[in-house]
């Protein structure tokens, strides 16, 4: 059961909305996502993509970049492991489509293939490489550059010894990695002793100690490491999602290899991914990732690659506006889906397919899949919350459900569900084909990574941030590693009691056309950047209909002492809310957001009601 909060903080309303020409209402909007300084409600409003900031500003940038630039040029073998998830995927196309442009428009390389001239036998063992900038013969890359997507069941997370040892057999002279690699410090280090470069691209928290002098980070000892959250980088945006820190490497090497005019248009379709990524991550929309979705939206929307075009078709959203939404909800999943129940590699294949027919055969098994996985999902979930509820598990601070039956792609998305259940930390483990494995997802008052870091030695592998992490453990340590993570456990009761912060109490007569179009100047809404939420007691509920095929859906008019009224929506048990809305003779108080609603090409107002207190009981 929530509990409602008027959000209560101070300044001087009037005077910033007549500042930035917008209403006062929009100014305490903005004042409540704690933006004070004029620099950062500019950006929030007006910042374009100019805006962004110097990818140089990150650690260990440049000098990856000239690394890179110097290994191209040498014709040395590279390859890119990324990881199975969205973020995990763009960030490995990001690179793909970047480095090999730059192979591809690079001069005095020569292929050991093409190399007529070399008689030696010594040359057996020459790098390979491309012929230059106007090659007669283009997509020579192929020959330098690949990617591995390490699988979910076989490899886990990030960088293991096997995909190591594969490189090494493979030739490989060059990895870079992405969206992981931050935490493969004996990777790695097996990577040099095999005399194989690497290059660390990452966004996740970096792995510490404590020591008797505080905490000491443990940097891998790669070539370049390119982190955002190292403790030494002076990046002034820390919340960029690993497809981000892609795209930014490739405009660093772009930039260092003077190519970045030239390939304008790569760019455009690299930062498109970056945006997918940075929703797909469930990244806060904030500072810089507000500007990247913003824009990103319309380059995703715009862009020509035949795999992101047949997707958005298959799943019914051509023509249409795209929002955070769609990416999150619904062309997301089928990128994940394919990650979790069989190979992301298939993602990559849409991604690279030639021609829109070919892309559109791969969209429609990632939606069948998604499908799947949808079904699989609800009959774990109910498993879960079955053995959460009979066993005393929602008595834990933290809770942690073991089901061994459950395809361990799964455990995250469960987990999330579960966390929105009980509105606590959880933990969903599950067998994995060597011990246990698992998945978590934390809520705002619990840093996951940290928790997790305090009990390190029971984990076999671990990773992540404050909301969200992963983990490997040995067989039959699950009861420990509840015990063990529920000990070390400092939350309070109030902190599993869901907040609801509402900006303003505002009563529905202030609605307008002119008020909403005020509000849109906050889009895109997502995690960080929530849709604002308004309130007002005493209001009539009239003509309630429920609708939807789960009766989930229900519909009326809203009504103020007044008189004045709109439609209404809420989304929740349709039964239910009948029956408490005769109880309470129709009165209800309503924490909402106002939004046009199009329908058959007439736009109206409606109230999004986002949470509702019957008369005379307590918010539900």
């Amino acid at each position: 059961m929530e509990k409602w909060y008027v959000e209560v903080k101070k300044a001087d309303f009037d005077e910033i909305a007549h500042r930035f020409h917008i209403s006062p209402v929009v100014a305490r909007l903005l004042r409540n996502r704690d933006m004070t300084k004029d620099e950062e409600i500019q950006l929030f409003l007006n910042g374009t993509e100019r805006d962004l900031h110097s990818p140089f500003l990150m650690k260990d940038m440049e000098k990856a970049a000239v690394l890179m630039k110097e290994f191209i040029e040498s014709g040395k073998k590279i390859r890119i492991i990324g990881d199975y998830d969205i973020d995990g995927v763009c960030s490995a196309f990001i690179l793909q489509k970047g480095l090999g442009y730059a192979i591809e428009n690079v001069s005095n390389i020569v292929t050991k293939s093409e190399n007529n001239d070399i008689e030696d036998e010594s040359a057996e063992n020459e790098s390979y490489g491309i012929k230059g900038a106007g090659s007669k013969e283009p997509g020579k890359s192929r020959e330098i550059l690949d990617v591995v997507i390490p699988h979910r069941i076989l490899d886990g997370y990030g960088l293991n010894d096997r995909l190591i040892e594969q490189a090494g057999k493979d030739g490989v002279e060059v990895i870079i990695t992405c969206d992981n690699g931050i935490a493969a410090s004996d990777q790695i280090a097996y990577a040099k002793k095999l005399g194989i470069h690497v290059i660390v691209t990452d966004h996740h928290e970096v792995p510490y100690e404590e020591t008797a002098e505080g905490r000491k980070f443990l940097l891998p000892l790669a070539d370049a490491v390119v982190d955002p959250k190292r403790e030494d980088c002076g990046y002034p945006f820390k919340g960029i999602c690993g497809g981000v820190v892609a795209y930014k490497f490739i405009q660093a090497l772009f930039s260092v290899m003077v190519l970045d005019g030239v390939g304008k248009e790569l760019l455009r379709e690299c930062f498109a991914f970056a945006a997918f990524a940075t929703v797909g991550d469930v990244m806060e929309l904030t500072g810089e990732n507000h500007i990247i979705v913003k824009y990103g939206l319309k380059a995703i929307a715009s862009c020509k690659n035949p795999g992101m075009q047949a997707l958005i078709e298959q799943c019914g959203l051509k023509d249409k506006e795209l929002s955070p939404y769609h990416l999150g909800f619904v062309l997301g999943p089928c990128f994940n889906a394919s990650g979790r129940l069989d190979s992301a590699d298939r993602v990559l294949e849409l991604l690279n397919a030639p021609t829109k027919r070919e892309a559109m055969t791969i969209a429609a098994e990632l939606k069948e899949l998604n499908a799947e996985r949808q079904d699989l999902t609800l009959k774990g979930l109910e498993e879960a919350v079955a053995l959460a509820e009979e066993s005393g598990l929602k008595k834990d601070k933290v809770l942690v459900v073991y089901l061994p039956e459950v395809h361990e792609s799964l455990a995250g998305i469960i987990a999330g569900k579960l966390r929105e259940r009980y509105c606590r930390p959880v933990f969903v483990l599950t067998d994995g084909e060597e011990g246990i494995k698992g998945s978590g997802r934390s809520i705002d008052a619990y840093h996951m990574f940290e928790e997790m870091t305090k009990i390190k030695d029971i984990f076999l592998k671990y990773g992540g941030h404050k909301l969200a992490a992963g983990l490997s453990l040995s067989k039959g340590t699950a009861e420990e590693f509840r015990r063990r993570i529920n000990e070390v456990c400092t939350l309070t009761e109030e902190d599993f009691v869901e907040r609801v912060m509402i900006d303003v109490p505002m009563p529905i007569d202030y609605i307008s056309e002119e008020l909403i179009s005020q509000l849109k100047y906050l889009e895109p809404y997502g995690n960080g950047n929530r849709k604002p939420l308004f309130a007002q007691k005493g209001l009539l509920f009239e003509n309630p209909k429920v609708l939807g095929k789960n009766g989930n859906v229900v519909k009326g008019r809203i009504r103020s002492s007044s008189g004045k009224g709109f439609d209404g929506i809420y989304f929740g048990d349709g039964g239910q809310f009948l029956e408490r809305l005769e109880r309470s003779r129709g009165i209800v108080d309503i924490v909402y957001t106002p939004e046009e609603n199009t329908y058959r090409g007439k736009t109206t107002v409606q109230v999004e009601i986002k949470y509702i207190k019957f008369s005379g009981e307590e918010a539900v």
